[in-house]
């Protein structure tokens, strides 16, 4: 237990590290990117002509990536008042999170409904396992945004739609985790069950489900990695609200700082997201 507990704490002080390296390198790198802008040098035509186009050439612009001042700037600004709500394209970042969040958690929960019961009668018969396995083989690898031109113009609703590609995408690898680990189950556990006479019904929750526990966890932390992924992409197509559609509309406003935030934040809660799944990985592990 010391040493591991000292691999932990040698680990953690090798990521702040890592991690003020970093930090370090995006100030050298950006602390030498000097700012323009400004109506210095520039007539007065020049400066009218500036402001048709939509620019305000009395506004200093920086010349390159965002330095870390503005950097942090921009993170205190969202996280210090985070649930405000200044109309459709104006919203705070946890508002954004929540919708996000919430298509997630809908499209993956109907995913589960779905993939843990079928997965479980497919992977308890070989019969099943061996009709079936065409059709997933052949729908897995569809990309999930493939499916969003047909989901919008069934659905004709495009927040309803992206839940659909949420639901599309988890499904698959809780399915055939869920097939594989049923599958997997030890035949001595299912001989005992059967010398016991245990019915059905007693012996799929007693026996096999504790069994395969483990890999249906697998199968949903690894449905919920890819939900995370997808759902970013989705808002981008479907607009709206969202930390996507977050990130598209900070891109279109030009606004690199926002950009970056918001790609830390769904880094921060995908990350957060797994090891909430790999907690409960361990919960239903066994140790035989």
């Amino acid at each position: 237990m010391t040493a591991a507990k000292n691999l932990n704490l040698r680990a953690g002080l090798l990521s702040v590290l890592i991690f003020l390296t970093l930090l370090g390198i995006w100030y050298v790198a950006t602390s030498s990117s000097g700012t323009s802008g400004g109506t210095a040098g520039m007539t007065a035509e020049q400066i009218e002509y500036a402001k048709m186009m939509g620019k305000d050439p009395g506004v200093s612009k920086s010349g390159g990536f965002p330095t870390l001042g503005a950097m942090g700037s921009t993170v205190w600004g969202h996280l210090s008042n985070p649930f405000y709500d200044n109309g459709p394209n104006d919203k705070g970042i946890a508002i954004q999170l929540a919708h996000s969040l919430g298509r997630v958690a809908l499209g993956f929960g109907l995913a589960c409904l779905v993939a843990i019961p079928l997965g479980f009668i497919i992977g308890m018969s070989p019969l099943l396992r061996r009709a079936f396995d065409p059709f997933i083989q052949v729908l897995k690898p569809i990309s999930p945004l493939a499916w969003m031109p047909l989901a919008l113009y069934t659905i004709k609703d495009s927040s309803i739609s992206g839940i659909f590609v949420i639901f599309i995408c988890s499904v698959w690898p809780m399915l055939v985790n869920t097939a594989f680990g049923v599958a997997s189950v030890k035949r001595d556990w299912l001989n005992v069950s059967a010398t016991l006479e245990v019915n059905p019904l007693r012996k799929a929750f007693l026996v096999i489900l504790p069994a395969a526990a483990p890999t249906i966890l697998t199968g949903m932390r690894i449905s919920m990695g890819i939900a995370w992924l997808v759902i970013v992409a989705a808002e981008m197509l479907v607009g709206g609200t969202g930390i996507g559609y977050f990130v598209w509309n900070e891109w279109n406003n030009l606004s690199l700082t926002n950009v970056i935030f918001a790609i830390l934040v769904i880094g921060v809660v995908g990350m957060l997201l797994d090891l909430a799944f790999g907690q409960l990985q361990k919960v239903v592990t066994y140790v035989e």
